[in-house]
């Protein structure tokens, strides 16, 4: 009798701690948290932010090309910020990446860290025009996002900087905006890279890898 009443306890007690162990797992699964918070703030990414179908092109770019220094121009709130590091977690890489908003810059602090990838990332506050100037490089991955009519001055600063076969991606590219259209003629016509768009979203990716 007393058996018959200990029984379910047990059962209970081993159901509970297999759940428990279950989500402990998945809590230590870097994966799981990265695209837990992705779906969490699906709907939210509205502040200057790249859309998710965008975020998956610049992670499949550079998990296939093993990419492990990469630089961001426009942070935002970290939608993008968030893929990239992502894939440089994989990689064994780290992002550097420029805000001139502080707010924005904040809210982006705080996204990565519930993503779980801080130690991949490293933020920068001021005027891209004068920081991209400024650093040292190399890199094998850059996403400018950014104002658009400074593009071309972006690409004209970090070429240098660009290992051969790295990848210099700009996003907006399908869309009728000021510095876009000088931008796309002058990657196309540069003989050192080979530049295609990505059109998973309305927006655009070009996609400019270094010869």
């Amino acid at each position: 009798m007393m058996f018959k009443e200990i029984k379910p306890v047990l059962f209970g007690i081993l159901f509970f701690g297999l759940v428990a162990g279950c989500l402990a797992q998945e809590e230590n699964n870097p994966d799981q948290q990265v695209k837990r918070f992705l779906e969490k703030q699906q709907s939210e990414w509205r502040d200057l932010n790249v859309p998710m179908e965008d975020g998956q092109v610049l992670y499949d770019l550079i998990i296939s090309n093993n990419y492990q220094s990469a630089l961001e121009i426009g942070t935002s709130t970290g939608h993008s910020t968030i893929w990239i590091a992502w894939a440089l977690s994989k990689t064994g890489g780290k992002l550097t990446t420029i805000e001139r908003d502080e707010g924005r810059q904040r809210q982006a602090i705080e996204n990565i860290k519930a993503a779980g990838l801080t130690e991949v990332v490293t933020f920068v506050l001021g005027d891209a025009h004068k920081l991209v100037k400024t650093l040292e490089g190399p890199f094998d991955f850059v996403f400018s996002d950014a104002d658009k009519d400074w593009y071309t001055q972006y690409f004209k600063d970090i070429d240098p900087l660009l290992k051969t076969g790295g990848t210099f991606t700009a996003h907006n590219v399908l869309q009728p905006i000021s510095g876009i259209r000088e931008y796309m003629d002058f990657v196309r016509a540069h003989p050192e890279y080979v530049t295609r768009v990505d059109s998973s979203s309305n927006a655009g990716i070009a996609i400019s890898r270094k010869q």
